[in-house]
């Protein structure tokens, strides 16, 4: 039996296991299981590798996709310019990290945009950020971070709310927080949304549930949004290409 999993904490909202277990199915691929591994601190990792041998690949989410690389033996040169995996190949008892978010996310986002190229504000600063910082640079797009605690290049929520100009100026609002996920789905970055208008586009790597708060506020400005499901999509089938290569 090949074995594939996902770690990381709390997993009560994951969609890889009914993703894989799907796949499976549908595409006649046999002898194969995916499960979750939800860990409540990153040193548990090495347990999971003894305890499942059989493990072939891996996939990483919140919190542990930059505590994870201290455990791996390589880095994809790719992967190691973003700083963060959410990947795993074992082979010979070797484990490399990738990172299949920023394909999934470039490719989700410039589906959906097409040739428009905004101005952006990323919100968080955690793991999956470094994936959609990297697709913005390498598509060309102008970026600024807002995190809850000030840092160099960076601005905080409380900056936003005291400088509206800076939402007028930055149409594309991308989340790669975890707040508004099921089930504390009133959550929401703490962004002034009554300023936001038609033009606006907010892409919330949330998927659960369909249409986020956040999402929901853009949507009742006349501005357009989108959630994470076809990133995720196209970055567990990136992920499954690796495992197999």
């Amino acid at each position: 039996m090949r074995k594939f999993g996902l770690i990381g904490y709390p997993l009560g909202h994951s969609f890889s296991k009914k993703y894989f277990t799907a796949k499976f199915e549908n595409e006649g691929i046999q002898n194969c299981q995916f499960d979750l591994y939800e860990i409540p601190t990153i040193s548990d990792f090495e347990e999971i590798l003894v305890e499942n041998p059989e493990l072939e690949g891996m996939a990483v989410t919140i919190p542990y996709k930059q505590q994870v690389i201290p455990f791996l033996d390589k880095l994809d040169p790719a992967c190691e310019e973003i700083g963060a995996v959410n990947c795993i190949k074992i082979k010979d008892h070797k484990l490399t990290g990738y990172n299949t978010d920023y394909v999934g996310f470039k490719n989700s986002l410039v589906n959906w945009m097409g040739n428009i190229r905004p101005k952006a504000l990323v919100l968080g600063t955690g793991g999956a950020s470094k994936a959609v910082i990297q697709a913005l640079k390498d598509l060309g797009i102008e970026y600024l971070l807002v995190s809850r605690t000030e840092a160099l290049n960076q601005i905080t929520y409380q900056d936003l709310k005291g400088k509206p100009s800076i939402l007028e100026d930055h149409l594309l609002i991308i989340n790669c927080t975890p707040l508004g996920t099921f089930p504390k789905v009133e959550g929401m970055p703490e962004i002034p949304i009554e300023k936001l208008t038609s033009e606006h586009l907010v892409y919330d790597l949330v998927y659960n549930p369909a249409v986020t708060t956040l999402m929901q506020a853009c949507l009742d400005a006349g501005g357009k949004a989108k959630n994470g499901q076809d990133m995720l999509e196209l970055q567990a089938e990136a992920a499954w290409k690796i495992w197999n290569e």
